[in-house]
């Protein structure tokens, strides 16, 4: 398979940017996971509050507080990920998860999705969807090809220009793993795989934070083996850790000791993907069709409200009005003990992997094999 580019816009290097200023493949199976006794959501420390956040007067969806300072953070958010990417369709999602009362929207820059991101919330905000920019939570993440120390500030300063906003509230690292300087891209080649700087890209990301240019800072598929190395030489922590996770990627451990370190977990994939339809683990689940059955509730609903439950956020994608509806009426409710105990004992696999990002042909020269370590 022959390696592309899906972005094509330059980095920005150092020329005036116009920011608009809004007004006030590879499945991998393990055994099922150990049981747990569940903690009741209102006694879970990390559980979303109501508080502190203007926009959720007119949305059902909490907030979780993020960070040293508890930063609000929407605790579902619309992923804008698109295979193949339609810029119409993508535009006319986020309007509509707006008018429902999202207020997170998450994109990279290498979805090729920010530059209508930001044309579809400035439209949002002029027509009166939205009181202002303050009320929106945008996340945006630098990609393996620009994870290099002097790279990172002018790859958000590109991604604010795509977005035609002066800051964004949450800034990753996409993947822990460095690949040669070009244009966001995958599949990457595996001898463009280079060494990765962590403490000097971390540097450039706690830079990013001090300019007021993202107002929060974090990671996404790290494990905790790289958040220790991270933590280590961090002066600013990361506040959240994007991963793959749902019932059928359960990903305890890592769920614990990010509780224990104060970051906190954003799930991406909470209905298992839709690269892969027809190995969909969470839609295809008999587990979760019978819960929701028996509750009067969807198989997607369920994913959700579960992962609800474990104290974590989540972005979740869809282009349908009906399902972008359904996807946030999982708060008023709750799983009963028998339900969560069905849940844990599911088999779990892992869908999304470091070589779902390669190439298939070539050798990397740098060890890669830590990047996906099954953490249980």
């Amino acid at each position: 398979m022959p390696c592309y580019d899906i972005h094509t816009n330059a980095i920005l290097c150092g020329f005036h940017m116009h920011i608009l200023n809004f007004s006030p493949a590879y499945a991998v199976y393990t055994t099922p996971a150990t049981p747990h006794k569940h903690r009741e959501p209102h006694r879970q420390q990390a559980m979303a509050s109501l508080s502190g956040r203007s926009s959720t007067r007119h949305s059902k969806i909490p907030d979780f507080l993020v960070g040293p300072i508890r930063q609000p953070m929407p605790a579902v958010g619309l992923g804008t990920v698109s295979h193949p990417f339609v810029e119409e369709e993508v535009r006319a999602a986020v309007l509509t998860a707006l008018e429902l009362g999202y207020r997170h929207i998450d994109t990279a820059a290498l979805y090729a999705s920010e530059r209508v991101v930001g044309k579809a919330m400035a439209d949002a905000v002029r027509s009166g969807i939205v009181a202002s920019r303050e009320e929106l939570f945008v996340t945006s993440k630098v990609w393996c090809t620009q994870c290099h120390p002097k790279l990172v500030l002018p790859s958000l300063k590109e991604s604010l220009q795509n977005l035609q906003m002066g800051y964004v509230d949450l800034y990753l690292i996409h993947w822990p793993m460095a690949v040669k300087p070009s244009k966001p891209h995958f599949p990457m080649k595996r001898e463009d795989i280079v060494p990765m700087d962590l403490s000097g890209v971390w540097q450039a990301m706690e830079e990013c934070h001090q300019l007021g240019l993202a107002k929060m800072i974090g990671v996404s598929n790290f494990t905790t083996k790289k958040l220790q190395e991270l933590l280590a030489i961090a002066k600013i922590p990361p506040a959240v850790n994007q991963v793959e996770l749902n019932p059928t990627w359960q990903q305890k451990k890592l769920i614990e000791f990010c509780k224990d370190k104060g970051i906190q977990v954003a799930a991406y994939s909470p209905l298992g993907g839709q690269r892969i339809p027809k190995m969909n683990p969470v839609r295809q689940s008999d587990i979760l069709e019978e819960i929701g059955r028996a509750r009067g509730k969807s198989v997607a609903q369920i994913s959700l409200r579960w992962i609800y439950e474990q104290g974590v956020s989540m972005v979740v994608k869809s282009l349908k009005r009906e399902r972008l509806k359904e996807n946030i009426e999982i708060f008023d409710w709750e799983l009963s003990d028998g339900d969560r105990l069905k849940i844990d004992q599911m088999p779990q696999r892992k869908l999304i992997t470091v070589q779902n990002l390669l190439c298939p042909e070539g050798i990397s020269s740098v060890d890669i094999s830590d990047v996906d370590v099954l953490e249980m």
